[in-house]
This record gives C-alpha cells, structure tokens and sequence, in this order.
C-alpha cells in the first residue's frame, strides 16, 4: 500500500500516545482523538513513520519467513487442489494478506475470513448473539456457514484480538452456547490439514502485562524459528508413550504441602509429536486417554487465559474418569464455565509434554504456555481422534472411532481447554512416570530419567 488513504476509517486503532498526537497532527490538529471511535484521514506512509509500539510495524522478512512456516510446513504445502481457509481479525492483516498472496502465488484458492472483533475466534456466532440471542435464533447456523468449512481443503487461523472486552463478561450459560454451536466447525476443522498461530496485538500484551516491543519481538522470535529440530527430542519419547499402559502424575499443592497423584490409562492411544504441524509455535508429545480412567487429584500451577479471562491456581479431583471435585483461585466462576458445559467436560481429552526449550517466558496464552519446555498440560474436554487412529478419516478409521466413542474411552465435548503445570524448578509439578519409567525435564526437554 502506497499513497494516501482515499477512505475515511472508523474503528478502533492500537496506538501509543505518540501515535495519537502523529495522527491527530496529519489529521488536521485534533485537540483530541477518540482511540476507539475516531475518524480520520492521513497519509500512510507517514502513519508508519510516526506510529510507535502497539502499531505492528513486522519486518516483512519475518512475515515471509512465518508465512512460509504455516504453509510449507505445517499444513504441508498449497497445490492447485487447494482452499485455504486463512481465518483472523483484521489487526492481524499484515500477516494474513501474506498468507494470501503465497497461497494464490502456489497455484490454490485462498479464502479469507475476517473474523468480527466481538467475534473470539470467528466461532459461528459473535458474543452479541450470546448476549441477546434466542435459542431458537442461535439454532439457525446458516447453511453456507457450514459449506463455506465443508469446502475448505486446509486451514489456518490467525488468533490475536484488537480488543477482547468485546466478547469478554459473558454468562457462562452464554460462553457454553457459543461453544456448543461451534463445535460441529471446529470438528470440520480438525479434520483437515491445520495450523493455528498468534499474531501480536497491543491489547494482548496487556493481558500479559507486558510492554508491547518486548511481546511483539518475543511472538515474532518464536514464530520464525525453525521447528524441525525439536522432532528428533520428541520422537525419542513416542515409543516409550506408545507401548505404555498407564502414565501418573503427582504434583504438590501449594496450600499445603500435600502429594497429589492422578493416574491415567494411555493403553488404548499412542503418541502425537507436534513441530509446528498444528500449533505455532509448537513443541509438544500429546496423546489422549481413556476418558473413563482419570482418577486421583492434581494441582495446575500456571496461568491461563481464555476468553480474555485468567484462570490460575487449578485444583481437580477425579472419580472413574470424571471430575468430581474442582477449584481455582483465580478465575473459579470461569472454571465453573468451562467444566460445567456438557457431560465430555467433566472427563480429560489430552495429556501431553510441553517441549520447547526455546520458550523460555511463561505467557498465559495456551498456544504458548503449554509448549514450554518442561511443563506438562491436561486437557478438560474433547479427545482427539488422531491419537486412536492413523487415519480417522477412512471407513476403517471412523468405524474405530466411533467405537471408542461408544464405551466412552474416546471423550466429546464442546470444550477443549488445556491447563498446564510447571514441571521445572519451583513448579508444582514434582514426577511423571510412564509404566515405572520416570520422565524428566533437562535443559527444557523431557527425558527419560537414566
């Protein structure tokens, strides 16, 4: 984009004081801009110049590099055969459009869903349906909704939200309806080649609590390093995952120094190695238990953020696979929210190792804290169908899932939400064992303690 903007703009911008004053100056002298509902027209050349942190100025190096990543890596290339679903809110543009452009230039079809601000995650429904809507009105998902997924042959999902009180301080009847009415699109996504990535936004570091160079430059680094390498780390734990039968688990609760032990069948699955295939960044050894063997209790230490929402300090006890008893000490009502959705979120859909040791700043956004090298994650939810199968898509395949969804080994929910423990130094997580063999991390990779 060269020039000057012809349109006027209205809408919210991400802009530091400094570039509240750049913009109001080529604005004509506003004595004052409203940063969330404002109208202006300036040139975008200067914009760029004088716009300070918040402002997503990304080497566009780096937006090659990254885009490269996704494309050629994680969904493994772009054919003539293809239609790309590359799904994000428009502040996160500049890498979307170079995902688009690589897409069309590879020979495939891009499709582009700018996803509403109010809208978390594009989901089939905004938080203003939530708020206002019927039953009935948000049983009337129109057709070309699904068509628009159904015709999609691979995807990609930009998260990052300009500002995320838009859809935060929902009920949590509101947030489960929001959730259940996108579930059949989510399952539409995971059955096809994915990837999902964080594109930086000022209203995302504050979650953080950081300064907003110092997020940008830490997201930017993580997500133009090669991941290939960490494969060798995980494939070195996949057959320990595959031939074992039960994995345990004990973590120390703060409040008082007890033990917690939670025991997890693993007999029936085996083991996913993620390098960038479906997260970026990635590092992870995942794989999904026996939804009715969860028992015991366990202490989740670090912090979460869903729905612009924190959740820390997680306490569960569970009871022939399901939750029984649960707590938090922040974020309990959000919790509650989560868990209290359908049947499947009562019960575990994943257990797995974070493993990149290149993360070395523990962020509250999932995609980022459950990958750190060293902790360990258990999901509340939906299992995934890849850790039964090789091929959940074929007749044979579907025919086995469907089984183990039958006697309740493989869990369905509307809800898939991880919560991570800290397995390294000061953590709460004290041992993992697979079958008597105990795991350790070193240097930020779990290891087969010798």
């Amino acid at each position: 984009m060269r020039g000057v903007i012809s349109t006027v703009y209205r809408g919210p911008l991400q802009l530091t004081k400094n570039a509240r004053d750049a913009v109001a100056s080529r604005a004509g002298g506003l004595a004052k801009l409203d940063c969330r509902h404002h109208v202006v027209a300036l040139g975008y050349n200067a914009f760029r110049r004088d716009c300070g942190p918040g402002s997503n100025m990304i080497d566009h190096k780096d937006l090659e590099i990254w885009a490269g990543f996704l494309l050629d890596h994680s969904i493994g290339g772009v054919t003539a055969d293809d239609r790309v679903m590359i799904k994000g809110e428009a502040v996160c543009w500049p890498l979307m459009a170079v995902l688009e452009r690589k897409v069309i230039e590879a020979g495939g079809v891009p499709d582009v869903y700018l996803v509403p601000p109010n809208n978390e995650r594009g989901r089939a429904w905004s938080a203003g349906m939530a708020r206002i809507a019927s039953q009935e009105q948000l049983g009337r998902i129109p057709g070309w909704h699904r068509e628009r997924y159904e015709s999609m042959t691979k995807y990609v999902e930009i998260l990052g939200a300009e500002d995320p009180e838009q859809f935060m301080g929902l009920t949590a009847d509101q947030s489960q309806a929001l959730v259940a009415a996108d579930r059949p699109f989510a399952d539409i996504r995971l059955s096809r080649p994915w990837v999902i990535t964080l594109f930086p936004t000022a209203a995302s570091a504050d979650l953080e609590e950081m300064d907003f160079a110092t997020y940008e430059d830490f997201i930017v680094g993580a997500s133009t390093t090669d991941p290939r390498p960490l494969r060798e780390a995980e494939e070195r734990l996949a057959p320990i995952v595959n031939d074992g039968k039960v994995i345990r688990i004990v973590t120390e609760h703060p409040s008082d120094g007890r033990e917690l032990a939670l025991e997890l069948d693993i007999s029936h699955s085996q083991a996913c190695l993620s390098y960038g295939l479906r997260n970026f960044p990635d590092g992870e050894v995942f794989t999904s238990p026996d939804a009715n063997s969860a028992d015991g209790e366990i202490f989740v230490d670090l912090p979460v953020n869903y729905g612009g929402n924190d959740i820390q300090g997680i306490y569960l006890k569970l009871e022939g696979g399901r939750i029984v008893e649960y707590s938090a000490e922040v974020g309990q009502e959000h919790l509650a929210a989560i868990i209290e959705t359908d049947d499947g979120s009562h019960r575990l859909g994943e257990v797995a190792l974070g493993m990149n040791p290149g993360l070395d700043r523990v962020l509250k956004h999932p995609l980022f804290v459950e990958k750190v090298g060293g902790t360990l994650h258990i999901a509340i939810g939906a299992s995934y169908e890849d850790c039964y199968v090789d091929d959940p898509a074929s007749a044979k395949g579907k025919a086995e899932i469907e089984e183990l969804a039958e006697s309740g080994v493989l869990n369905r929910s509307a809800q898939h939400i991880d919560i991570v423990t800290d397995f390294r130094e000061g953590g709460s997580g004290r041992t993992v064992h697979v079958d008597g063999i105990e795991l350790a991390p070193r240097e930020g990779v779990w290891e087969v303690v010798s």
